[in-house]
């Protein structure tokens, strides 16, 4: 196998290592919250540590979701300085690419994760920031119009692999938020469910039934 193949392999593993560290689960447990899979929708992002009303733990794992897809890029970033653009982005994009993986399908739960709102937007940020910046801003503007959290997501996440090319950043960035939108609608099944049936909660509205 050659030095560029295992490297690839190396950051596509540790990537997806990287990923599967369940931020909310292990905040939630050393802040005396409990485990956050046995509360309101049982998912380990930060949406549901919120629903343990400690605000702490909450912005502890959204930056620990968001932040380990930003750092795996960043080392594949670090460790590819001398390759070219393109070579530099494939491994960015691959790196990234296996966290998001991990951040959704994390070994160390039994393959059970988040729905990997926030890492998904860390991990663009890292590796075209101003296509991140862009689809946050897109996050916020539905968000502001509709008051529909999961809906600012499915919107901004379809629009990002768009923005890539709009800002003219290597091909691979391109699938890479490609590959992660399509992750992201899988994972938003239900909420998407809801939409159609007009039974999505709103934001600062009951969140008896969310999950997102």
């Amino acid at each position: 196998m050659s030095q560029s193949l295992l490297l690839m392999a190396a950051m596509a593993l540790g990537g997806y290592l990287l990923g599967s560290i369940p931020f909310g689960v292990i905040a939630t447990r050393l802040g005396g919250a409990g485990n956050v899979r046995s509360i309101g929708s049982g998912n380990i992002g930060a949406t549901n540590v919120l629903r343990t009303g400690r605000k702490d733990l909450a912005a502890i794992t959204l930056v620990g979701d968001g932040g380990k897809g930003a750092v795996a890029v960043f080392i594949a970033w670090l460790i590819s300085q001398n390759a070219t653009l393109e070579a530099q982005s494939l491994l960015m994009a691959i790196a990234g690419g296996s966290a998001f993986l991990g951040h959704l399908y994390p070994v160390w739960l039994g393959f059970k994760g988040g729905k990997g709102v926030a890492t998904f937007f860390g991990t663009l940020i890292a590796a075209a920031w101003p296509v991140g910046l862009a689809a946050g801003a897109t996050w916020l503007v539905v968000a502001f119009l509709f008051r529909i959290s999961s809906l600012a997501a499915l919107v901004a996440v379809a629009l990002a692999p768009v923005y890539v090319f709009v800002f003219g950043r290597p091909t691979a960035i391109a699938w890479l938020a490609f590959f992660m939108a399509i992750l992201v609608y899988i994972r938003h099944a239900p909420n998407i469910r809801r939409l159609l049936h007009g039974e999505e909660p709103r934001i600062g509205g009951s969140k008896k039934d969310a999950d997102a």
